[in-house]
């Protein structure tokens, strides 16, 4: 005999996170496995640019962070070729030279303290809706993670090398979890690796849907209050953790050799 169905929604809610919090661990994973499964699971979600873009985490030692080495696309990246980098891109652990783009990494980490990882690209339908210069619009349940979360940077400050890039970059995100860079790309943070892999995957995914919704007629905004309470639903910790072992199953049935050994998701 069923018992919760006059339940309220907010006591339905609380018992579905409790069950999560039971079910979803957290991972075995290393940083840098999760890194490397980042870079291929980008690789297979569309943002694959040739060399261009930069996926990072901290590193254990303050001031340090793990990206790819300069050369090698995404989905060449594997646990033993990432770097260890300082603040001024010194490699501290491994071989070749990391993108002088991570310049502005190093001024988001330093300006917040929240974020541990970091996913830019210029993925194909974030850059298209970039050369528009048209905010991104979240209007569409799956993608409210980023509902009211994602800045936009109108002038494009040129290639960003430069610590200048790098004020201006972290200074626009302020404190939302992703960016949609004009004439350039998007870039999403997280507190966890799980977290930015999650965000990267959903911010292309509403930048196509803009632009299909966009050639077809006028996009209609969700309710606010309900935009928000899904904010909250769908971007929580567990959710993040869940759907990255998702996605990182998948990149391992298409892409073994990036991680060494056995892993348990």
């Amino acid at each position: 005999m069923a018992q919760t169905l006059r339940d309220t929604k907010g006591t339905l809610v609380d018992r579905a996170q409790r069950l999560m919090d039971d079910h979803f661990g957290d991972s075995k994973l290393t940083t840098r496995q999760k890194l490397a499964l980042t870079c291929r699971i980008a690789f297979d979600g569309g943002h694959d640019s040739g060399l261009a873009g930069q996926i990072s985490a901290r590193g254990q030692q303050t001031g340090t962070y793990y990206t790819q080495r300069l050369g090698l696309g995404f989905d060449e990246i594997t646990e033993d070729n990432l770097l260890l980098v300082d603040e001024d891109l010194h490699v501290l652990e491994g071989d070749g030279m990391p993108n002088p783009a991570n310049r502005f990494h190093s001024w988001i980490y330093r300006s917040r303290a929240d974020v541990n990882c970091i996913v830019h690209t210029h993925s194909l339908h974030t850059a298209a809706l970039a050369m528009l210069e048209v905010p991104l619009v979240i209007s569409h349940m799956d993608t409210t993670p980023l509902y009211e979360d994602c800045a936009f940077l109108k002038e494009w400050p040129g290639v960003p090398v430069g610590n200048e890039e790098g004020e201006i970059i972290s200074a626009a995100l302020g404190d939302k979890r992703a960016i949609l860079l004009a004439h350039h790309g998007q870039l999403v943070t997280g507190a966890t690796v799980e977290e930015a892999c999650n965000l990267a995957v959903l911010i292309e995914r509403a930048a196509r849907l803009q632009l299909l919704a966009m050639a077809a007629g006028t996009i209609e905004p969700l309710d606010p209050v309900l935009a928000r309470e899904a904010h909250d639903w769908t971007g929580t910790d567990r959710r993040s953790k869940a759907n990255f072992a998702y996605y990182a199953r998948k990149a391992l049935r298409n892409h073994p050799d990036c991680v060494s050994g056995q892993v348990e998701l």
